[in-house]
């Protein structure tokens, strides 16, 4: 897929084969605690070796032109717009995230002065599959803008950029797993993440299973199952309701217990909601 990204980039830009820079974004699984990272969860993650590739150079000036390899069409827009949030989220296209990226940096205070020419494909059928393709999308935007802008940000930083184009671009709620996933996994390694610290911590694989395997064999395998369904989360209420009853939860409990905290479920003490379950309704 390398070569064709490669080559799609060449005959969109006119440039030489080896002026095209690539960002590869793997997708990510979560074998524990998928979406409880924006109650400050515990949450487990590990990327796969299937994901985004974005091809791409620089521009000339302000102007973005980008072409995908799941989707039609070609977008064009400058880095020098004022990137508005999008209020209908029945407006949201592939070309979204490369706007949110730009409205991200934008309102980090970044200067964006260059744009890219690129091509951008993930693994077909495997979009809003559930293994964070939006994630990974948003966050090759957000490295290929800063690469050609001569921007040089932590992970840290664009997991937060990239909670910016879900929360406050398309109106996604959620939390730090997905970009924390792609941004700071190790090869070999399960990262264990305290969403409520926004603190990593790894495990190797080896030490995750007991059992006698024979030398040179992995000891475990994982099995991946897609069922066929593809969901667009931006687009649908459901997390977004999701989020919010749990934020109603979180409310009613710490009221109860006399506590003003943000309304987060990880902030209950276990005491208080054993005490108050069955008074709360």
């Amino acid at each position: 897929m390398l070569d064709i990204v490669r080559k799609n980039v060449v005959e969109i830009s006119g440039r030489d084969a080896r002026e095209v820079r690539v960002v590869a974004c793997p997708y990510r699984i979560c074998p524990l605690g998928a979406h409880i990272d924006h109650q400050g969860g515990i949450v487990t993650a590990m990327t796969i070796n299937y994901g985004v590739l974005l091809g791409f150079v620089p521009s000339d000036d302000a102007e973005v032109v980008l072409q995908s390899g799941q989707f039609k069409g070609i977008t064009r827009f400058r880095v020098d717009d004022l990137q508005k949030p999008i209020e209908n989220r029945g407006n949201i296209t592939w070309e979204s995230y490369a706007r949110g990226a730009v409205y991200a940096l934008q309102n980090s205070g970044y200067d964006l002065r260059k744009g890219i020419i690129g091509y951008i494909s993930g693994v077909n059928g495997l979009d809003s599959s559930g293994l964070s393709s939006s994630a990974a999308v948003g966050i090759a935007y957000l490295l290929a803008l800063e690469n050609v802008n001569d921007l040089v940000l932590s992970p840290v930083d664009n997991i937060q950029l990239d909670k910016s184009i879900e929360n406050r671009y398309l109106g996604l709620e959620n939390g730090i797993l997905d970009p924390s996933a792609i941004l700071l996994s190790r090869y070999g390694y399960l990262t264990f993440m305290d969403c409520k610290t926004a603190s990593p911590s790894y495990v190797y694989f080896s030490e995750l299973s007991k059992s006698q395997q024979p030398q040179g064999r992995p000891p475990f395998k994982i099995l991946l199952a897609f069922s066929g369904l593809q969901h667009n989360l931006p687009k649908s209420r459901g997390y977004n309701m999701r989020v919010f009853e749990c934020k109603e939860a979180a409310r009613a409990l710490l009221c109860a217990s006399g506590s003003e905290d943000a309304p987060i479920l990880r902030k209950v003490d276990p005491g208080v909601y054993e005490a108050q379950k069955v008074y709360i309704r």
